[in-house]
């Protein structure tokens, strides 16, 4: 990021919100260098604006920007390290069955978030809504028909860094897709284990064939 606009966002991160004046002053700029940096900050959707700071006196109010959520990302985080350290305690205090049963459920728990299926819903819609499921939180899922089977496919692991060290959350990957998709579901190839992509084969049943 451009050394200005990452000023920018360390002192909104500090100080919660800030007018342009207030930015021009602690960067010793102008107010019109400082907005030009605010609209693009604004465009990446790091930054919005928040409201209006009214003066006593006479002139017009001043505009008050903050940081966004999606500005989280700009600064350290320690998901991976938490996850890392919480797994890592599960697998050492417990019973591997139970650690797999808590994962288990974590599964169902992720699969429910998915928009329920139509009752007449083709197979192949279906399977475009679960990837975009899948997308939106972080796979980069699609799938594709090839040699007469359904290949559902993700090709960014949103776990880096923490299946690799606990490949139990591949395992519960696999039980949130089959959840996802009634019939049977084999995992192909890990990115954990240096594949390109995670792989599933698919066998899928009709909707109006699940429970007969």
């Amino acid at each position: 990021m451009q050394t200005v606009r990452r000023r920018i966002t360390e002192i909104l991160k500090e100080n919660g919100s800030a007018t342009v004046a207030q930015l021009a002053d602690i960067l010793g700029m102008a107010q019109v260098s400082v907005r030009h940096h605010l609209d693009i900050l604004v465009g990446e959707d790091l930054v919005d604006l928040v409201g209006v700071r009214r003066h006593n006196g006479a002139g017009r109010p001043s505009q008050v920007y903050a940081l966004t959520p999606s500005a989280a990302k700009l600064f350290p985080q320690r998901h991976e390290a938490l996850a890392n350290n919480i797994l890592a305690e599960m697998k050492a205090s417990l019973p591997s069955a139970e650690v797999r049963g808590i994962l288990q459920r974590v599964a169902i728990r992720n699969a429910q978030e998915a928009p329920l299926p139509e009752a007449d819903q083709p197979l192949e819609e279906r399977l475009d809504r679960v990837a975009e499921f899948l997308t939106e939180r972080g796979y980069s899922a699609r799938w594709e028909l090839a040699s007469g089977r359904y290949q559902l496919y993700a090709c960014n692991c949103p776990y880096a860094g923490v299946a690799d060290r606990h490949p139990e959350l591949c395992t519960m990957d696999g039980a949130m897709i089959q959840e996802l998709l009634p019939g049977s579901v084999r995992e192909h190839t890990r990115i954990a284990s240096g594949a390109p992509r995670c792989s599933y084969i698919i066998n899928v049943v009709p909707l109006d064939a699940e429970g007969a």
